[in-house]
């Protein structure tokens, strides 16, 4: 089985070098989300008329608008004012990565799960860690949860290949191992690809690298510290990390014993925004 995992490792490898690999491109909406909003004279009726062509997406910005995380202010159903609320940035950041989600579909019955298990764990991941940038530090929430949204984007490629090859799909385990050694190169990879920000595209290599020193904290702490709190109280092998040896939790201010604390003060909160992002 590790043999077959790594030969599986080294052919996707090769492929993405080779430029022989699909990688997975942005929806059209969201695409053109990310281009009207750099677009100098952008305005919050330009914005939500682009989003406004996806009614799903469109909802869900609404949706988001009204929520928790905008709490105090008057509920609307209209995207133009759902937009307003939230900047043109930050509604541009959560409309590209919720946009994601069509991608994350299959027709075989395991590469489907896979995938929609993957999608939910980002979008978990996403709203801990806005949570966290809201209330722990100066960095942008809208940004943190498109990190977190798009931290596992290196899967997706692996899961595509694997429904096309047939020999993966009976053994979900060694589907399992080629994912966690390809998924972060992938990862950085595509979103290159996708022209994201430096401070983005550096997330899914270095998001597994817990003793990683950096000068001020960044958005691969958020992510790495929603991670780890998205899988306490499950089976998951982060659950056997000791937090002591986490760098990220000191950047946020936090001594590991503080983190168990502060997190769990902040679990009301993490659950709401999960549900948003749901």
């Amino acid at each position: 089985m590790a043999d077959l995992a790594e030969e599986i490792r080294v052919e996707i490898t090769q492929a993405a070098e080779n430029d022989e690999l699909d990688l997975p491109t942005l929806p059209e909406v969201a695409m053109k989300i990310r281009e009207t909003a750099e677009h100098p004279d952008v305005s919050v009726a330009m914005l939500a008329e682009v989003i406004a062509q996806d009614p799903s997406l469109a909802a869900q910005i609404i949706k988001v608008a009204n929520s928790a995380l905008f709490k105090g202010i008057q509920s609307t159903e209209d995207i133009t004012m759902a937009v307003g609320r939230m900047g043109v940035d930050y509604a541009a950041n959560l409309a590209t990565g919720l946009a994601m989600r069509h991608m994350f579909q299959a027709t075989s019955e395991l590469i489907d799960r896979k995938m929609r298990d993957t999608w939910n764990h980002a979008k978990d991941v996403a709203g801990v860690a806005n949570v966290l940038a809201s209330s722990l530090t100066k960095l942008a929430p809208d940004q943190a949860s498109l990190a977190g949204l798009t931290h596992s984007i290196g899967a997706l490629p692996v899961l595509s290949w694997a429904e096309e090859n047939d020999h993966l799909l009976s053994d979900e385990a060694t589907l399992d191992r080629v994912i966690e050694q390809v998924q972060a190169p992938l990862g950085t990879m595509i979103l290159q690809h996708w022209n994201f920000t430096d401070d983005l595209v550096r997330v899914p290599t270095e998001m597994g690298r817990y003793d990683r020193e950096v000068e001020t904290i960044d958005y691969v702490d958020l992510v790495q510290v929603a991670n780890l709190q998205c899988v306490v109280g499950t089976d998951h092998p982060l659950t056997q990390l000791d937090w002591s040896k986490v760098t990220a939790f000191p950047r946020l201010g936090l001594s590991a014993e503080q983190a168990h604390e502060t997190l769990s003060e902040l679990s009301e909160l993490f659950q709401m925004s999960k549900e948003v992002f749901g």
